[in-house]
């Protein structure tokens, strides 16, 4: 690879008044984009009730934002290109406001309808984040994926905690829990209002294209960031949906269960700070792959064996390896690429291909439960899946570009 390939060492911040209003708008748009999603589990039975619906349409819920993510994705740099990083997220903003209050406003139509209008929303803020950190911080780039992952957490598991006792406190029940994140929406849109005032037409390729890149499908570099994502992302939603369930079926009861569950998702929160910074300082990642995956078998193996007693643990370690594969998987975007044009493209098709695969881990989880009668075909299904993990990491992480430097 001829050429300088960029460094992500971490350096000092510039906290000019211009830099800390670019990081507080980055910040904010990551508190949106999780919260909407995470909202709606702890409500889904009052959804289930106030509208007589089923619960094949309420799983759609959480399937129509993941798909939703599938279809936009690829679409979203080329229409950054054309308008600017800028103005694309703050559009993207006013299109989750949108969607957040069509969702809450009326009967069946309006909830489908709004929930993919949020999740067409979320996707732009997905795929672009990786390119704009890339483009505007590119000596801190393990950092700044490691603050807006942390701020995309935070929220997401404050939505959920707040979710159930918001419907309960107020008459408008439901419609309040998934209602009142248009306001945080609202806000970020404002927050970010300076930055499309600044750079209206803000180029997804920054200060200069590069050589004209292949298709990023042609890439076996690519197709190994894309599964570590898409497989990272299945765990995630599967565990989401399902470990509960599993935990229940074992003899816990539901307010044991859910707290258990919490425990993974407080145990991501400094892991998905830690890792891009240190990933960041790495010119192959390969080692926190094994390490990633070594963590992964421990928590979700001592899950397979049955052992409740050390269920606290195996939470935590589920929690960490987690929340470590998720900052790595999204570290990759920047990583294994030259430019924020190509950052941006790589995080669509990664983000695109990687939550159809999320979209179907739940249901093939289901299925095998289906098919066996228990748990223990299903609890198997995870480890497959972490060994193909394990896989794509091993490729994603060595030290490579999609596109090489002339």
């Amino acid at each position: 690879m001829n050429g300088n390939p960029p460094t992500y060492r971490t350096k000092k911040l510039d906290l000019k008044p211009a830099t800390v209003l670019l990081l507080i708008g980055v910040v904010f748009i990551a508190f949106s984009l999780r919260s909407p999603l995470t909202s709606v589990g702890p409500v889904i039975s009052r959804i289930m009730e106030d509208l007589s619906i089923s619960g094949t349409v309420a799983g759609f819920l959480t399937t129509i934002p993941l798909l939703a993510f599938a279809a936009v994705s690829p679409v979203v740099p080329k229409i950054a290109d054309r308008i600017g990083m800028a103005r694309s997220l703050f559009i993207a903003l006013l299109l989750l406001a949108i969607g957040i209050v069509i969702r809450s406003s009326g009967g069946i139509v309006l909830l489908i309808s709004g929930t993919l209008l949020l999740g067409v929303a979320i996707a732009f803020g997905n795929v672009l984040l990786p390119g704009l950190v890339k483009m505007n911080f590119p000596m801190q780039v393990g950092l700044m994926t490691g603050i807006y992952t942390v701020s995309m957490n935070l929220f997401a598991g404050l939505a959920a905690g707040v979710s159930a006792p918001l419907a309960s406190a107020t008459s408008l029940g439901w419609r309040i829990s998934l209602g009142v994140w248009a306001i945080l929406a609202v806000i970020a849109a404002i927050v970010w209002l300076p930055q499309v005032a600044k750079r209206p037409v803000l180029e997804a390729s920054g200060p200069s294209r590069g050589p004209a890149p292949r298709p990023l499908w042609k890439s076996p570099l690519a197709w190994g960031v894309t599964f570590y994502m898409g497989l990272q992302s299945v765990m995630f939603f599967t565990t989401a949906a399902w470990v509960p369930e599993v935990l229940m079926a074992r003899g816990m009861d539901a307010e044991r269960a859910g707290w258990m569950f919490s425990l993974v998702q407080f145990s991501q929160i400094p892991f998905t700070f830690m890792i891009p910074i240190l990933a960041g300082r790495m010119k192959d990642q390969r080692l926190l792959v094994i390490l990633i995956t070594v963590i992964y078998l421990i928590g979700y193996g001592g899950l397979f064996s049955g052992n409740m007693t050390a269920a606290a643990l195996w939470m935590i370690l589920m929690g960490v390896a987690g929340g470590a594969s998720f900052g790595l998987a999204m570290m990759f975007f920047a990583l294994r690429t030259n430019t924020p044009s190509e950052a941006a493209s790589l995080s669509g098709m990664g983000q695109s291909l990687g939550y159809l695969l999320a979209a179907a881990g739940p249901v093939l989880f289901g299925a095998f439960h289906d098919l066996s009668g228990n748990w223990t075909l299903s609890l198997g299904f995870f480890l497959v899946v972490i060994i193909l993990l394990f896989l794509a990491g091993l490729k994603a992480g060595k030290d490579e570009k999609t596109v090489p430097l002339q």
